[in-house]
């Protein structure tokens, strides 16, 4: 599918679009052109070019609000998904606590929803919470109600774990939340480039996800948040653009989505990141998300049929990754003789620790889907695997 449209797509085959996607030309050519004819800071200069700039740059503000639901001054840029939950936690939920208030996540969180947690609890003596999940990797649902308490003050929950694939059901899970008057921060990073997301729908509070994981650049990303919680939130960092007037006795801030975006901006990759929507309403979300599904059921069935690979997790719905261990041979060792035939994935802990450790395997290889995988890749894997198997004796 498109693959055409993708110039690093050599003769081998890329399975790691969980980690970055692969980018369009559509999308390199709006970046190089944007250097070549449109270079100029934003907010800033009374001149043509920087004018031309300011315009481009808050068109992709609207066309990014637009591709999920939103509006435009609901719209924060970022640097990534990492980025927006630390915003979420310094600047919403930490004015909100108290010693002993709670932050709920889940047992399937990656790194980026953890730590930014934690350090929250250690600066204000809140207690995390974890929901835990079954062997298939589903959340456990009544625990997680259990969980849902007076003394919670926001739950953050992936959309689509980047390990198991599990797609949570969040639109549910929100308004079980939001019935007991708890805030939800969806992590959207593996979600946005894979399935229609309206976060409008989902009416999440606060949703957050990166450009370089749906076919954009790196180095950008969102924050989506409610205005009435946006215009409530203190700034997250502080420098120009951020400001509506300075004096030495005291600063007033510049009002919402510019109160969140102090210094320069990644412009370029903001024009990117519209390109790369852009590119994704061409095709459309509908499309994108049933022809990744048929490749994904093809490729359980053909690795299930593997001798001695284990598929970790067989949750209900499943989206984009499959994580898989091979006998006895470590993960890394694995991906180095896949690598050797020209296929790329990825093998570690897979920025989920806990995760690993709740399925007591210290690593583990996972081949990730993006819109340009067919089944003739997942066919190139299933072959090489029983020979890397054969190698290791395993």
């Amino acid at each position: 599918m498109n693959r055409e449209d993708f110039p690093l797509l050599w003769e081998g085959v890329y399975l790691d679009s969980g980690a970055t996607s692969q980018k369009p030309l559509q999308v390199i050519e709006r970046i190089d052109r944007y250097y070549r004819n449109e270079n100029a800071n934003v907010h800033r200069g009374v001149y043509e070019l920087s004018a031309k700039a300011t315009v481009l740059y808050e068109e992709a503000r609207e066309r990014v609000a637009r591709f999920i639901g939103a509006v435009r001054d609901e719209i924060i840029f970022t640097r990534g998904t990492t980025e927006s939950i630390n915003m979420t936690a310094f600047s919403f939920a930490e004015p909100l606590m108290q010693p002993g208030d709670e932050i709920l996540i889940s047992h399937m969180e990656h790194h980026a929803n953890i730590v930014p947690w934690q350090l929250l609890c250690e600066r204000t003596g809140a207690v995390l919470k974890v929901i835990p999940i079954d062997r298939n990797g589903n959340l456990d649902r009544p625990a997680l109600s259990a969980l849902l308490t007076g003394r919670t003050r926001l739950l953050a929950l992936t959309h689509i774990s980047n390990v198991l694939g599990t797609v949570n059901p969040v639109k549910e899970i929100i308004a079980e939340a939001h019935e007991k008057g708890i805030p939800v921060l969806i992590d959207g990073a593996q979600a946005v480039g894979r399935t229609k997301v309206d976060v409008n729908d989902l009416d999440a509070d606060f949703y957050a996800f990166s450009g370089h994981k749906m076919y954009g650049p790196t180095g950008i990303g969102i924050l989506y948040g409610k205005k009435k919680h946006l215009e409530k939130m203190r700034p997250y960092q502080s420098g120009g653009d951020m400001i509506l007037r300075v004096t030495f006795e005291k600063t007033t801030w510049n009002e919402i989505p510019h109160k969140f975006e102090a210094g320069t901006p990644n412009i370029a990759g903001t024009i990117g990141l519209a390109e790369a929507v852009r590119y994704l309403e061409r095709i459309g979300m509908d499309e994108v998300e049933a022809a990744e599904d048929e490749v994904m059921s093809y490729a359980l069935e053909k690795l299930g049929r593997i001798e001695g690979l284990e598929i970790i997790g067989s949750p209900d719905r499943r989206s984009g990754a499959i994580t898989f261990t091979l006998g006895d041979a470590h993960p890394h060792d694995i991906a180095h003789e896949l690598a050797r035939k020209n296929i790329a994935v990825r093998a570690g802990h897979h920025c989920a620790q806990p995760l690993m450790n709740f399925y007591k395997v210290p690593a583990a290889t996972r081949m990730s889907l993006g819109l340009y995988n067919g089944k003739e890749d997942i066919d190139k894997l299933a072959d090489a695997l029983p020979e890397i198997r054969e190698k290791f004796k395993l």
